[in-house]
């Protein structure tokens, strides 16, 4: 509705022209000086001034200069009214700014017009205005509610969507799978192909999303490399489980990025309404509480949600918040599981083991709290203790024996990703003066596959001090043979997952000769983990394995135990 605003000190006009006003529909407000006219206008910035030129105390050309200085009411059309037709007025209300100028007596018609064509006016100069103002509105409301990469409705639009399916659903009964998608070793993507190549990645999962949910709404990425999926046509959990795999073997087709090929997989978190929850919230954190669950079973898994997680999760926040203070209240320890040459039988180092034991929670598992340590980042200073306390022990033993045996410490990804390692590991040997060729720093092929060309440099870094790498779990991951090569390792471990059943299962037996001949011919020693039985032993020893750890020989044990067994003098020969 148009708004006038008409100042006029004459009533009897003032009151003719409110009601021609009013019969053609406009909006009203008036006054009767040119004061009072001001803050009116200020307050309501009408769409149109009619204002008389001779009032008292404040006239026509003071009310329109003020109001020019104003920058709410400078653009509004204003049309001076006035009993004086002369030349000299009407050039000092154009210099002023005024729009238009009627002469009293004025007809129905003249003002009409005077108003249509400077409504018509200001409509012209200001809907290009408009018009750019609604599409800054369009180009906000993609931003606040799309993802301007993959172009999917973002979490606070699936949010929004979620709400309104959750009601009609609510009242038809039905079934609604909410779905928490995390792409798995994304992070390697970016290190290895640059941000654009991760980019280009999101936007071809985006479009294989698309194929499988070709609703509007039912999909939206709701972080770096994780989305929200809705399944709202499944008759009951099993048919939902069905299409969680369809999700994922879809996904975990290789996929191809700068004239390479990449192979992902997803971990999936799946909750179900009404059964775990009502709302938006509700469901999208158990579904996220199911994908992490997901994600500990490996890649390309899903999982539906289960109270039980809720405990685990309550668990884990107290085992992080013990841990924040294990080392400073002296709670950790290392344990020493001993390495044995196959051929002498003699102990010729021992791989370090952390071990916690907290007041309130006893005895907690390294399979508990180690994840944890890497997920806040406590790991790279508990790393850091370990190394200086397995290193001072080192020392200790070859003082007090002289004999050369090498101490094994486990890095994980997260501490060989950090900055200086090599720097901070050189400062340890000094402090500790232990023998560099004593220590052996035991890496995943996960951690050392992730970024080749940084990890040979960090690897040829160490190496120069006369450290020893070696390559734990080996078999377990993907390695390349190629990058093998390039590697500066000394070791490659064969994980226990192979030894267990490596003399009644034929695979087994196979990959573990095929280590052994690979590491021969890339001149790398093999320690075998895991052995407990004699005939394991046999085997290892007959197809050249250098040396073992395990039960058959030992548990590990705390610095004092190992210490007396290695005076004890204990070999693995004398247990034929």
């Amino acid at each position: 509705m148009t708004r006038i605003l008409v100042i006029e000190d004459d009533s009897t006009v003032q009151s003719l022209i409110l009601k021609l006003l009013q019969a053609e529909g406009f909006t009203t407000i008036s006054s009767s000086d040119g004061r009072s006219g001001i803050v009116m206008a200020q307050q309501h910035e009408p769409d149109l001034i009619i204002c008389d030129i001779m009032m008292p105390e404040c006239n026509g050309y003071e009310v329109l200069e003020t109001l020019r200085e104003y920058p709410t009411t400078a653009r509004i059309p204003f049309i001076f009214l006035s009993a004086k037709a002369d030349r000299a007025a009407l050039r000092q209300g154009m210099e002023l700014g005024a729009d238009d100028y009627l002469t009293k007596p004025f007809t129905r018609a003249e003002l009409l017009g005077a108003i249509a064509a400077r409504l018509d006016k200001q409509a012209s100069i200001t809907q290009p205005y408009i018009d750019e103002m609604k599409r800054a509105a369009r180009s906000l409301n993609q931003l606040a509610y799309r993802d301007p990469l993959t172009n999917l409705p973002n979490r606070i639009l699936l949010h929004h969507q979620m709400q309104e399916l959750l009601l009609e659903a609510g009242r038809s009964r039905q079934l609604i799978a909410v779905m928490y998608l995390n792409l798995n070793r994304f992070k390697a993507v970016n290190l290895n192909l640059g941000y654009s190549g991760g980019d280009q990645l999101l936007q071809t999962v985006a479009d294989r999303l698309r194929q499988l949910f070709p609703t509007e709404g039912q999909i939206a990425r709701l972080s770096g490399d994780e989305f929200g999926l809705l399944l709202t046509h499944a008759s009951n959990q099993e048919a939902v489980a069905e299409f969680a795999k369809r999700v994922l073997v879809f996904l975990a087709e290789p996929y191809e990025l700068f004239d390479q090929y990449v192979q992902i997989h997803g971990s999936l978190g799946i909750a179900l309404f009404p059964q775990d929850g009502n709302t938006p919230d509700t469901l999208l954190s158990r579904a996220d509480t199911a994908m992490r669950q997901a994600k500990t079973l490996g890649g390309s898994q899903y999982a539906f949600y289960d109270v039980q997680m809720d405990l685990q999760i309550s668990e884990r926040r107290m085992i992080e918040s013990r841990l924040r203070s294990a080392q400073s209240n002296q709670e950790l320890e290392l344990h020493y599981q001993p390495q044995v040459n196959l051929v002498t039988g003699r102990i010729i180092g021992a791989e370090a083991l952390l071990r916690w034991k907290q007041a309130d929670l006893g005895t907690v598992s390294p399979a508990k709290f180690i994840p944890v340590a890497e997920e806040t980042g406590l790991i790279v200073s508990i790393g850091e203790w370990v190394l200086r306390t397995a290193c001072i022990q080192a020392q200790s033993w070859q003082n007090a024996s002289q004999m050369p045996i090498r101490v094994s410490v486990n890095l994980s990804a997260r501490q060989f990703k950090q900055a200086n390692l090599s720097g901070m590991v050189a400062q340890v040997l000094r402090e500790t003066q232990l023998d560099p060729t004593l220590l052996v720093i035991e890496l995943t092929e996960t951690s050392v596959m992730e970024d080749v060309e940084t990890t040979i440099s960090i690897l040829q870094e160490l190496k120069r001090m006369g450290v020893q790498i070696s390559i734990d779990d080996f078999g377990t991951g993907y390695s390349s043979l190629n990058y093998l090569k390039r590697f500066p390792i000394d070791v490659l471990k064969i994980d226990q997952s192979f030894v267990q059943d490596i003399t009644t299962d034929t695979n087994d037996a196979a990959i573990a000769k095929a280590i052994i001949a690979m590491a021969q011919s890339l001149q790398l020693k093999v320690i075998a983990e895991g052995v407990e039985t004699q005939e394991q032993y046999e085997f290892l020893r007959h197809n050249g394995c250098n040396a073992m750890q395990g039960y058959l020989f030992s548990r590990p044990l705390s610095s004092s135990d190992f210490v007396a067994l290695l005076n004890s003098d204990k070999r693995l020969q004398m247990m034929r």
